[in-house]
């Protein structure tokens, strides 16, 4: 286990803290942070910042976590979920066999540590892909706040169920080409959501990642990127990925999207 609480010092807990942690002061006294997994539940429920008190007690900034660094590992007790601030967090099993299994990768404004919800501890890994900044709330007190707000509820519920749907990747009898075009334009409206472009962006997980996650070989991701790339839609630099066709690259994917 390895991370890195707010001040940058390493603590074998899960999601670190510390004395001198640092506390959520994003925006100002009244805007959250843009990125704030929470805020339009919050927002929707009529109260600001300052009406907030309570929960943003609860806040903590962690990281930052460098690549490779574990966030939690599978067992380890389940205190906190976690809002993504900046970067990629992957999260994957390891099979009795050995054989890792990506789960999925979550963007700036996401939320890891859901699915240990129904659980004393977490049921997975979760890895940085590269500089990761997180924001760390504690579970038992955002779920007594929850009963209260009952906006608040039904975001964590929604948030549950989007980890869900996209499970849809992994089930049904898709090509490679409508699996890898769903991956595309689920990010790219991922981004979207949370104000960074939808057809210019970064592709920080591996591809041996992506293949892993749509349970597709490492060789099959490349050759469909070079045809995609060959077809039009879109241009691709190593990791850089621009979308440059994305009516046709939606309509790849639609059969996946609907299911």
């Amino acid at each position: 286990m390895s991370g890195r609480a707010a001040d940058g010092s390493g603590d074998p807990a899960a999601f670190p803290r510390n004395d001198s942690r640092t506390f959520a002061n994003d925006g100002d006294a009244l805007r959250f942070c843009s990125t704030c997994a929470f805020s339009q539940a919050c927002l929707a429920e009529g109260m600001d910042k300052s009406g907030l008190a309570d929960l943003h007690m609860l806040v903590e900034h962690i990281g930052p976590f460098r690549e490779g660094e574990h966030i939690f590992r599978e067992g380890d007790p389940f205190e906190a979920i976690a809002a993504v601030r900046a970067g990629t967090v992957k999260t994957y099993i390891v099979d009795r066999d050995g054989r890792e299994h990506v789960l999925g990768f979550h963007l700036p404004g996401e939320v890891i540590g859901l699915n240990a919800i129904d659980g004393d501890h977490y049921p997975c890994n979760a890895v940085a892909l590269d500089t990761v900044m997180l924001c760390r709330f504690s579970f038992p007190r955002i779920s007594v706040l929850a009963t209260q707000l009952p906006g608040l509820q039904r975001h964590l519920f929604r948030l549950m169920s989007r980890d869900i749907s996209r499970a849809a990747l992994h089930a049904g009898d898709w090509s490679a080409d409508q699996r890898m075009a769903a991956f595309l334009i689920g990010l790219s409206r991922r981004l979207a959501a949370r104000g960074f472009s939808p057809t210019r962006f970064q592709l920080t997980m591996a591809r041996t990642d992506i293949a892993n996650y749509l349970r597709l070989a490492p060789e099959t991701v490349s050759r469909v990127l070079r045809r995609f790339q060959r077809d039009g839609l879109l241009q691709v630099d190593r990791r850089e990925l621009e979308l440059t066709d994305p009516p046709r690259l939606q309509a790849l994917a639609a059969p996946v999207l609907r299911s």
